[in-house]
């Protein structure tokens, strides 16, 4: 029988996911208030192109990802996982609240725009760190039989932190009108954000270390090769496009899809999306504790391969009508649920303790980069000239392709991470 915890670690577990919570909710409100962002700072002149700049920045904060996760990759080795999660925490809220402070494009004109860009390429690195340095702390700090239900925690937090800002925009559009919302109504939630960071600061503080120094720990695991460490990472960089790929069509490109190109009413999207978040959320600890029996390798096959089945009758049924976003998000998170439900087990379980964050901040970040910071923006663009159906393709061979390398995966499920070669 796995032996408990200390409390620690379970305070630990705590702080790390409430951190990560409010993480997402600032990086998920720029997507959610998109649209309002796009009036506001840049110009107005033609509403798609300025939505396109808008997700286009949205995507550099993405590429910002992968040096974040160097450099944060790097410090997790030697100044500890808990250092780094501090700081990317104190980064990120320094950004939202300079996106909630930049004045309109009509006041001050492209200044506004690049203004956005410099708080979206911090939040990029910071988020490129935090996940560098979460995934590997979660699973290093949780019971090894229990390490999926643990990793669930993750992106219980993740998810938690996307339906927070959601239904905050959901709120604010209810309560506020069109002209209040955009003047001023989409800045609040970026304000909010980055104020509660002092809050989520305060309960890392005294977070446990997962690894005291990963560089220097060997027992028995012979070290990797260069060109070992390089297929690796490979096999890391196209198991996170599918995961990246497909979480990201699901979480936030789909209802920006039913507002933009479908013309549904905005707060019945919003509110659609909630509540679809909200079954993927009781989903989660469920899929994770599931896989602490019949391995992380079957339950990412059944997303990666679930998606790619439904993708096209799911993004076909939405029309204007909130139901039909509300069925398709569901049944598509649902099926998303099962890579995130255990993911940093997953990943953490093919890399040894000594190169994790190192792989992780490069390979991981990068995939998140080119796959997910560029879905909103092309399937916008790709349903902008009435091939909306080219990105269903994309998403498809990409989860295929994913699929392939998990089949080659070792089963390490349960497995000490300080035995993982």
């Amino acid at each position: 029988m796995a032996q408990p915890r200390p409390i620690s670690h379970l305070r630990s577990l705590l702080a790390s996911g409430v951190g990560n919570l409010l993480e997402w909710f600032d990086w998920t409100v720029y997507t959610v208030a998109s649209v309002y962002i796009a009036a506001a700072l840049f110009d107005k002149a033609d509403r798609m192109s300025s939505l396109l700049n808008t997700l286009a920045v949205f995507a550099a904060g993405f590429f910002a990802r992968p040096l974040g996760g160097i450099v944060f990759g790097a410090m997790a080795d030697r100044l500890g996982r808990r250092a780094v999660l501090l700081s990317t925490m104190l980064m990120m809220a320094t950004a939202s609240l300079l996106i909630a402070a930049i004045p309109s494009y009509d006041a001050i004109g492209g200044w506004a725009s690049a203004a956005l860009l410099l708080a979206r390429l911090v939040q990029g690195a910071a988020h490129g760190g935090e996940t560098t340095a979460s995934y590997a702390y979660v699973a290093e700090i949780a019971p090894p039989k229990r390490r999926g239900l643990w990793s669930s925690a993750v992106f219980i937090s993740v998810g938690a932190g996307s339906l927070i800002a959601t239904f905050f925009m959901a709120f604010l559009t209810a309560v506020l009108s069109a002209d209040q919302m955009q003047q001023w109504g989409w800045r609040v939630p970026f304000a909010a954000g980055g104020l509660l960071a002092v809050f989520v600061l305060w309960l890392r503080r005294n977070m446990v270390e997962s690894v005291e120094d990963a560089s220097a720990v060997k027992h028995h695991v012979q070290p990797w090769s260069r060109g070992k460490l390089f297929k690796e990472g490979i096999k890391l960089f196209m198991y996170e496009a599918g995961s990246t790929l497909t979480y990201y069509t699901w979480v936030s490109s789909a209802a920006i899809y039913a507002m933009s190109v479908k013309h549904m009413n905005a707060h019945d999207a919003f509110t659609m999306s909630c509540i679809a978040q909200v079954v993927y959320l009781v989903a989660l600890p469920v899929i994770g504790r599931l896989s602490d029996f019949i391995g992380r390798k079957v339950t990412t096959l059944i997303s990666l391969i679930g998606i790619a089945i439904t993708i096209f009758p799911l993004w076909g049924m939405i029309t204007t009508e909130p139901w039909t976003l509300l069925v398709a998000q569901t049944i598509g998170l649902v099926l998303v649920g099962f890579i995130t439900g255990a993911k940093p087990a997953a990943v953490s379980e093919q890399v040894p303790t000594r190169y994790r964050t190192k792989l992780f901040g490069f390979f991981i970040s990068l995939a998140v980069a080119f796959f997910g910071g560029t879905a909103s923006y092309f399937s916008t663009w790709l349903a902008s000239i009435q091939k909306a159906w080219l990105f269903n393709v994309y998403l498809v061979v990409i989860a295929l392709i994913a699929s392939v390398v998990v089949l080659n995966w070792k089963n390490n499920t349960g497995k000490p991470l300080y035995d993982i070669e």
